[in-house]
């Protein structure tokens, strides 16, 4: 049991807006600084595009109109967080939950932020929740996305193994960027390969250089 179950949120002085620019910019820092990135990058697309597939936001050609705004919106949360010393903040695919139970508004988000906001009084209660208590609830999340790859053509091997390399990384590095960035690398070289390059987008070459120099400078 916690040795109280309300407390006053922690005080942020210490780390709010605790900012050094000559550091984040210099070559020793490029790493940590693509790391980041490409990883709140792909993090979010893929968190975006999984959601909105639950949602059934998407076109007919599987894209999310108007994505632009939700990125938007997740820069400036990511922003934010920097400013204020917490971790990033971002998309995060346990949005799927709530996209289930029928919330797929801005009201939706706007009720989990005031939420979140009450439950910074209650640190010593939310902490004191062990792994296996909300692990299920996780567990159900992932089983909810896994219907999307019912859309693979198993036939194409230039989608399918890209898309296994895909589901294989998310699972085995517990990392949704890492896979997403592997697609990203694998997807236009198997096109290459098969000799249908032409059906790569410049847009997604950008995506292959920006995860390739990821896995280089990625602090294993």
């Amino acid at each position: 049991m916690p040795p109280r179950w309300v407390s006053a949120p922690p005080n942020p002085a210490p780390i709010l807006f605790k900012l050094d620019f000559s550091a984040a910019l210099g070559w020793p820092f490029f790493g940590v600084l693509l790391t980041i990135f490409v990883m709140a990058l792909v993090d979010t697309l893929g968190t975006l595009v999984g959601v909105s597939e639950r949602a059934g936001l998407l076109d007919e050609q599987g894209n999310l109109p108007q994505i632009e705004r939700p990125m938007m919106a997740d820069a400036l949360a990511t922003t934010f967080a920097a400013l204020v010393g917490t971790t990033t903040a971002g998309a995060f695919i346990e949005s799927a939950a709530g996209v289930s139970v029928g919330g797929r508004t801005g009201m939706t988000a706007v009720v989990t932020a005031m939420l979140f906001g009450v439950s910074l009084f209650f640190a010593p209660t939310v902490t004191a929740i062990p792994p296996q208590a909300y692990g299920p609830a996780l567990v159900m999340v992932g089983a909810m996305m896994i219907a999307p790859i019912r859309k693979i053509d198993f036939d194409d091997y230039t989608e399918l193994i890209p898309a296994f390399a895909i589901i294989a990384l998310m699972s085995f590095t517990y990392n949704i960027g890492v896979g997403i960035a592997a697609g990203f690398v694998l997807h236009p070289w198997f096109k290459v390969a098969a000799g249908r390059g032409g059906e790569v987008r410049a847009g997604l070459w950008v995506l292959n250089v920006l995860s390739t120099l990821l896995f280089v400078f990625y602090p294993y």
